[in-house]
């Protein structure tokens, strides 16, 4: 009975040879489907993109190898100039040189005494209704003088202020100090902006002048002479192989660089041809009055603070 059940179900193999297929139904030859098919595919293939004759495929080996090496140098040039300034302006230098003074004339608008200090200060100045500058005052002392480099990424300028009334008695310490900074910057990665380099001649009231000298002229003559005079002891000494362990702080390092020179001068140091970029200078002075006195920073006695008002409005 089970057996006779499965005969109904399933066809012979006879039965499935006898079966006739509804019209229009009958299957295709497989031949003649994969023929079909070949057609329309040939039919509608799309057209073959025509190979872009390589640019590259006329120049030289010479000139691929020029291109090769040439193409990323270009890349970190413009890199480098063209990357992003922050908004800090750095006031570097010496201890006593004048950089806490400078800052509070420009923040609250007249001259406070001050006092030697361990740790940064940082004050948001308004140049005008739409411009503002961060200044950050780095103190000068040499355990924490190297605090500016964690300001370096964000930094748009540096200041380094130097004392011209006593310039000529500790003239290789301002040096070595400077010297720092330069090999900062001139260890900068390519792809970081450098930022603009300002030499402050401060308390350039305090000079003697004659009638044919001023006491701005008279004051960045004497800071660049002396620096300029110092900071070739330096390199002199490095290049000899000697090391300059001996004409700074303990600890400095005897390797640094950043004094490095091209120009006329035959590698002697000069701010003019410092390979690390443009050195500018101006002269500065404050009167330190009492708390509550105001004083007008642009009308200030000596040269006052208007020059380094114009330089840092047009950085």
């Amino acid at each position: 009975m089970f057996g006779l059940g499965l005969s109904r179900l399933t066809p012979a193999p006879s039965d499935r040879a006898r079966t006739q297929w509804p019209p229009n139904s009958r299957p295709h030859n497989c031949f003649s489907c994969f023929s079909h098919r070949t057609a329309m595919d040939q039919t509608h293939r799309p057209e073959k993109t025509p190979e872009a004759y390589p640019l590259v495929a006329g120049l030289s080996p010479q000139t691929l190898g020029i291109a090769s090496f040439l193409l990323p140098l270009v890349f970190i040039l413009s890199k480098r100039k063209s990357g992003s300034k922050g908004n800090a302006f750095l006031l570097l230098g010496p201890p006593d040189s004048g950089k806490t003074a400078i800052l509070s004339t420009l923040v609250y608008k007249q001259t406070l005494p001050t006092h030697t200090s361990l740790q940064s200060n940082s004050s948001v100045v308004e140049l005008s209704s739409s411009k503002s500058l961060r200044i950050v005052d780095v103190p000068g002392h040499p355990r924490v003088r190297d605090q500016f480099q964690e300001y370096l990424p964000d930094a748009k300028a540096i200041g380094f202020v130097v004392d011209t009334s006593t310039v000529s008695r500790n003239g290789a310490a301002v040096a070595e100090h400077l010297h720092h900074i330069l090999n900062a910057l001139t260890s900068l990665p390519p792809s970081q902006a450098l930022p603009r380099l300002l030499i402050i001649a401060h308390k350039s009231d305090l000079l003697k002048t004659t009638s044919s000298t001023t006491a701005s002229t008279l004051a960045v003559n004497r800071v660049t002479t002396i620096l300029e005079r110092e900071l070739e002891k330096r390199r002199a000494s490095q290049s000899g192989g000697v090391g300059v362990e001996g004409l700074g702080a303990e600890g400095e390092r005897a390797d640094m660089g950043g004094l490095e020179c091209s120009g006329a001068s035959g590698g002697t140091f000069k701010f003019a041809e410092w390979e690390g970029g443009e050195v500018e200078f101006l002269a500065t002075s404050v009167k330190v009055g009492p708390a509550n006195e105001a004083v007008d920073e642009k009308s200030q006695g000596g040269d006052g603070l208007a020059a380094f008002l114009e330089w840092i409005n047009g950085i």
